[in-house]
C-alpha cells in the first residue's frame, strides 16, 4: 500500500475578524499543509471556512499559481488571489475550503513543451494526451486525499488558475472530467484537441489580457472556439489593456465566486 500522508499545521478553522476591503490580507489565516507520497512532497496553503464545523460539508476551491511562484517555501503561491477568498462577505455567503498547492521549482502543472523564438519569448506547445508531470501526479494525489475527507462536498468542487496554473486547470479538467462543477482559467491554454473531453462536462470562465506578452491571448481564444465546437458554452472575458497580469482583474470580478457556486455536480 502506498504511503500517503497529509500534514496540517496551525489552528484548523480559526478565523479572526478581517475587514472586507483591507489592502493587506492576513495570509496567516491560510494554514500550512503538505501532501506526501513516497519521495514526492507537494506543499499547500489551505483556508478553512469561518466557524469551520467538521460535521458539515463544504465546497472546495483549488487555485493553481503561475510559474513565477514555484518552489517549496509554501508562501509564494498565495501572492495572487488570496484577497478574494479572505473577503468576509465572500466567506460568509460562500463558505469553502480554499487550497493553494505549490508546484516544485523545476516542475510544471501541465504537460506542456516550451521552446523559445528568436526574440527569446516562450512558445507553448500543449500536448494532446500524454502522461502527467510529476507535479500533476502529486496534485491528483492531493485531490484524491481530500475527496476522502468527510467534510468535503464532492458536488461543489471547483478549480482555477493563472498562467501556468491556467494551463494546469485545463489539464485537470482533462484528467478528471467528471469531478469539477466549474472552472476558471486565467491567461492559460491547452491543446484544442483536448477540448472535447471536458467541453460539455465542466462550465468554464476564461480570462486573458489582450496585450499579454508572455502567453498570447490567442491561446485562450482558440480554446473558447474549440470548446464551443465540442458542444460547450464557455464564458470569455478579455481585458483590452492587460498584459500578463490579467489575474488582477479576474480575481476582482464580483461575479466570479457567485458564478462558480451557481454550478453543482
Amino acid at each position: 500500500m502506498k504511503a500517503i500522508k497529509i500534514f496540517l499545521t496551525g489552528m484548523l478553522g480559526l478565523c479572526l475578524a478581517f475587514p472586507a476591503f483591507s489592502q493587506t490580507p492576513d495570509l496567516s489565516k491560510f494554514d500550512h499543509g503538505s501532501y506526501i507520497n513516497k519521495n514526492d512532497t507537494l506543499p499547500y496553503r489551505i483556508l478553512f471556512p469561518q466557524n469551520f464545523d467538521p460535521a458539515k460539508k463544504y465546497a472546495v476551491i483549488l487555485v493553481l499559481h503561475g510559474a513565477g511562484e514555484r518552489g517549496n517555501n509554501n508562501e509564494a503561491q498565495i501572492v495572487y488571489g488570496p484577497k478574494l477568498f479572505l473577503n468576509d462577505t465572500i466567506r460568509a455567503k460562500y463558505p469553502a475550503i480554499v487550497i493553494f498547492p505549490q508546484c516544485p521549482a523545476n516542475g510544471w502543472w501541465s504537460n506542456t513543451k516550451i521552446t523559445q523564438n528568436a526574440a527569446g519569448k516562450p512558445i507553448f506547445n500543449f500536448v494532446e494526451g500524454g502522461d502527467p508531470t510529476a507535479a500533476m501526479k502529486s496534485l491528483l494525489g492531493l485531490i484524491t486525499a481530500f475527496l476522502d475527507k468527510p467534510y468535503v462536498d464532492k458536488h461543489h468542487m471547483y478549480v482555477g488558475g493563472l498562467s501556468m496554473g491556467g494551463m494546469g486547470t485545463f489539464e485537470l479538467l482533462r484528467r478528471r472530467p467528471d469531478l469539477f462543477a466549474a472552472a476558471f482559467a486565467i491567461c492559460g491554454g491547452d491543446n484544442t484537441r483536448n477540448a472535447h473531453i471536458y467541453a460539455k462536462k465542466t462550465p468554464m470562465w476564461i480570462f486573458h489580457g489582450a496585450k499579454d506578452s508572455v502567453v498570447p491571448v490567442d491561446h485562450s481564444l482558440v480554446m473558447v472556439e474549440a470548446i464551443k465546437a465540442a458542444g460547450g458554452n464557455p464564458k470569455l472575458t478579455i481585458y483590452p489593456n492587460d498584459d500578463h497580469n490579467s489575474w488582477n482583474d479576474a480575481f476582482a470580478e464580483p461575479d466570479l465566486i457567485p458564478w462558480l457556486f451557481s454550478h453543482k455536480r
